[in-house]
């Protein structure tokens, strides 16, 4: 079983609220933090929790337990100030994860002079997207197809070494279906039954969301 993890989403504009909303369709435990009362009160159904509060202001955060969140999400929108700040915070607390939404180069560059984590740019990367990476460091890409199907990215673990697509009957099981495997610099584009998977190859998979999230906690999740 894993261990389901905690993340703060501080800012409930469009891109924050979509992270949001992911997470939390995904059952994850969400803190939502924005300085607008009716934004938080769109998201009070849906996070664990939905606070009204500055993210600027360091008592605020220590009175939200912020530093013991395994991941903390800056998705402040064009107030480059305030998000500056509020990633210096958190950095000063010891949050051991943050995610930054950058409003431009200049911004990103910033961020990561201060020590922001991992840097997101949303004319360039989907909340949704970005959430469904956050989740699992199994899920390396993802792509929506619709509302109920996607292709992903996942990295082999060490319980598919060794096997070959024949003796997972993965479509038969799973009812997805492998499209590629990334190997290196190598692509095997519609692999045969015959393929052997070795640790670390990254399988391009398609099909219903509850299907690969089944595959991926029954047999890629360690």
């Amino acid at each position: 079983m894993n261990v389901k993890k905690q993340y703060a989403v501080i800012g409930l504009g469009r891109f924050g609220g979509s992270i949001c909303r992911t997470l939390s369709e995904q059952g994850m435990e969400v803190l939502a933090i924005d300085i607008d009362e009716d934004r938080v009160n769109e998201f009070a159904s849906i996070a664990s929790h939905a606070v009204v509060g500055d993210a600027t202001d360091e008592n605020v955060l220590k009175s939200l337990g912020i530093r013991n969140f395994d991941h903390v999400i800056v998705a402040i929108g064009d107030n480059i100030q305030a998000s500056i700040l509020t990633t210096l915070i958190l950095k000063e607390l010891g949050v051991q994860h943050i995610t930054v939404k950058a409003t431009n180069d200049y911004h990103g560059k910033v961020l990561e002079k201060i020590g922001a984590d991992q840097i997101v740019h949303p004319e360039r990367d989907m909340g949704e997207r970005i959430a469904n990476n956050l989740i699992s460091s199994n899920v390396l890409d993802y792509l929506e197809l619709s509302d109920k199907h996607s292709i992903v990215e996942i990295v082999a673990s060490e319980r598919l070494d060794g096997h070959s697509l024949l003796e997972l009957d993965i479509r038969a099981r799973y009812g997805i279906n492998i499209v590629a495997i990334k190997r290196g610099t190598d692509v095997i584009v519609s692999p045969l039954a015959s393929e052997i998977i070795r640790k670390g190859d990254i399988l391009v998979v398609i099909g219903a969301d509850e299907d690969i999230d089944r595959f991926e906690e029954k047999v890629v999740s360690k």
